[in-house]
């Protein structure tokens, strides 16, 4: 068996033209144009490729991006004020704070800031709340990428045995939220979880979100399980890989995403996605009032 690779630049490119279309038909029935701010705090070269990359993909689409660059030492007050701003700004409907932050900024403290209803990275805790009872406003970009890529290839989600590795407040616990939601039977594994393989072995679904090259071998993989693969690790040599040993898992796998170009161009695609959301809401909330 050799597994069907999940193609999310195809799935992403698909995507983004349909909402490119909605965008249009958005601008011309409303005169406004769906604008994101995003704030990056510092230079880590690493942000400022992801900020490239989400400004890129607004341009292409038709979302108005704008950036602002704050320095490293901003302090916690000055950071808010900013949010505020944004928050206050009509023009603005999405608002995104680059992770992660220097040390001295609380990561909590700063994305509950963002008003829910500009909150179209889902990170703010009404958002994860929300995903518990199903009535989130917007779902984090990566988890919603994840999910579309199933449905995308039509892969049944409902009665699946489903393991998360990895149980990260951005990626493994929403993801495991949502699947729940879907009716999969969820097992979410971690740093301290004894004898992962007896996990991993049972699941119809991986979804392997680490940080952690190499973690997932061909022996742990049923045969004929869909694996995700979400981690993103560069090596010393400067490749990029995901926490999956892609080729012997490939040999077991029904399908399975590469790295890159599986889950990451999703993630920008549901920032998109989002945006547009919150374009729609909150201009409908101003034209009625």
């Amino acid at each position: 068996m050799s597994a069907k690779i999940i193609d999310g630049v195809k799935h992403a490119r698909q995507l983004r033209a349909d909402l490119s279309a909605q965008i249009s038909d958005f601008v011309a029935q409303t005169g406004h144009r769906p604008k994101l701010k995003v704030i990056l705090v510092g230079s880590d070269p690493a942000s400022r490729l992801y900020v490239s990359n989400k400004a890129r993909a607004c341009r292409d689409v038709g979302i108005e991006s704008v950036t602002i660059e704050l320095s490293s030492s901003v302090t916690l007050p000055e950071l808010l004020e900013v949010i505020d701003a944004a928050n206050e700004d009509s023009t603005v409907h999405g608002i995104l704070v680059q992770l992660p932050l220097p040390p001295h900024l609380p990561v909590r403290a700063v994305l509950e800031r963002i008003s829910v209803d500009k909150d179209v990275d889902g990170f703010h805790m009404y958002n994860v709340g929300g995903l518990v009872v199903g009535s989130t406003v917007f779902s984090p970009c990566t988890p919603y990428g994840v999910q579309k890529l199933l449905e995308a290839e039509q892969i049944p989600i409902a009665g699946q045995n489903v393991v998360v590795v990895g149980a990260s407040n951005i990626v493994g616990k929403p993801t495991a939220l949502m699947l729940m939601q879907r009716d999969a039977t969820v097992c979410i594994c971690h740093a301290k979880t004894r004898d992962l393989a007896q996990f991993t072995i049972l699941a119809d679904i991986l979804v392997v979100a680490a940080g952690r090259p190499g973690l997932i071998l061909g022996p742990m993989v049923k045969t004929g399980a869909v694996v995700i693969d979400v981690g993103i690790n560069r090596l010393p040599d400067g490749r990029i890989v995901g926490d999956v040993d892609f080729d012997a898992v490939r040999q077991r796998a029904s399908h399975i995403t590469p790295v890159p170009g599986g889950v990451g161009p999703m993630t920008i695609t549901m920032l998109l996605h989002n945006t547009l959301v919150a374009a729609r809401a909150l201009t409908g909330k101003a034209l009625s009032s």
